[in-house]
């Protein structure tokens, strides 16, 4: 358990104010980053990661190294390989069970790290003690028994809590979801969209934490996400609902993210996907007015076809004007973490040719 004591004590430190690099004796390890040396651009198009298993995968024995075979800290390979920005969620309350991975601590450190790599930052609020995904958008236990204007107060206090804790220690933030793929609303079934009644709540909570995270960073621009990106009817109907309810945001995020079919094991037409999911970008841009993101994109094949797809979908995306960035979705994981593989690490722990599609 040594890493997550270090966790614990960079957690603490950070919150007194100290500020310092990792020195750990134990050669099995991660080095952690010291301050960022001015050779990386990380300005412009958004190239980035959701890295926010990375601390937990650390204490459990899971090391990273270049093409070489040498041991280096994940953050700083990723930055290596083209990487520009990272992605973290936060949930309310995970749990002892768990370390409390992805709690306000947690994401404080993996934050830390990041800035003194000089990566631009998103943070991703759950608003849930657990996955919030379509499917599931479970309140937090502590709110369970709240009514609207109380889970209001919970969605301001814990939004600025976080940021606040952020902020206090000189991380900048630049972008932040206000909820995670909410395709059919949050906080279920209070903020649930299958009812007019939910719809207008639904509308609330984003506005409530869209003016939360304004208060702690003026300058950060709110993303509303939701998943499907191929899918035009679910951007419109969330996005019809929350302007004609009055909801508030400065960036429409998306998920991608090909299926596999079973008969076959291969993906299936994923070049087709990533063209519905460009055009979609295009309609909304046009439509809203607005910004788009690609906040998650993955697969989980086989490495050559891997690259192929997240090539295909930079190219594309990159020439969308008003499309700022796409980040990938926990690209670290590998050798059969927690049964997810995205094709961008082989099982030893080496970066694969997939990271080639985000050094252009």
């Amino acid at each position: 358990m040594k890493r997550f004591k270090y966790i614990i004590l960079l957690a603490s430190a950070l919150m007194c104010g100290a500020f310092f690099t990792a020195c750990d004796d134990d050669e099995n390890s991660p080095v952690f980053p010291k301050q960022q040396e001015e050779i990386y651009d990380m300005s412009g198009f958004a190239k980035g990661a959701d890295v926010s298993w990375l601390t937990e995968m650390e204490n459990s024995g899971y090391l990273f190294y270049d093409a070489d075979g040498v041991k280096q800290e994940c953050m700083e390979l990723l930055r290596s390989l083209g990487m520009n920005a990272i992605r973290l969620r936060v949930w309310v309350n995970p749990g002892d069970d768990v370390f409390g991975w992805c709690n306000k601590n947690d994401v404080l450190v993996k934050a830390w790290r990041a800035k003194q790599l000089g990566f631009r930052l998103m943070i991703d609020f759950h608003y849930s003690d657990t996955w919030a995904d379509p499917g599931k958008q479970y309140k937090p236990t502590a709110w369970e028994d709240k009514n609207v204007e109380e889970l209001k107060i919970a969605i301001t206090d814990h939004t600025k809590e976080v940021l606040s804790m952020l902020k206090t220690n000189g991380i900048d933030v630049e972008w932040v979801q206000v909820g995670n793929e909410t395709h059919q609303g949050m906080l279920f079934p209070t903020g649930q969209t299958t009812t007019e009644e939910g719809s207008k709540n639904f509308a609330q909570f984003i506005t409530t934490g869209y003016d939360a995270v304004k208060e702690i960073y003026p300058e950060a621009k709110v993303i509303v996400h939701l998943d499907q990106g191929q899918r035009a009817s679910l951007y419109n109907n969330i996005f019809d609902g929350l302007k004609q309810n009055g909801g508030k945001w400065d960036i429409i995020g998306m998920s991608l993210y090909p299926d596999m079919m079973p008969e076959t094991g291969e993906p299936d037409d994923w070049e087709q996907m990533n063209n519905d999911c460009i055009a979609n970008m295009k309609a909304l841009i046009a439509k809203y007015n607005t910004p788009v993101m690609m906040c998650e994109i993955g697969v989980n094949w086989n490495y050559e076809k891997a690259e192929e797809f997240f090539t295909d979908f930079m190219t594309k995306a990159k020439q969308v004007d008003q499309c700022l960035g796409v980040f990938t979705w926990e690209p670290q994981c590998y050798n059969g973490w927690k049964g997810y593989h995205k094709g961008m690490f082989d099982d030893s722990g080496k970066p694969t040719s997939a990271f080639n599609a985000f050094k252009r």
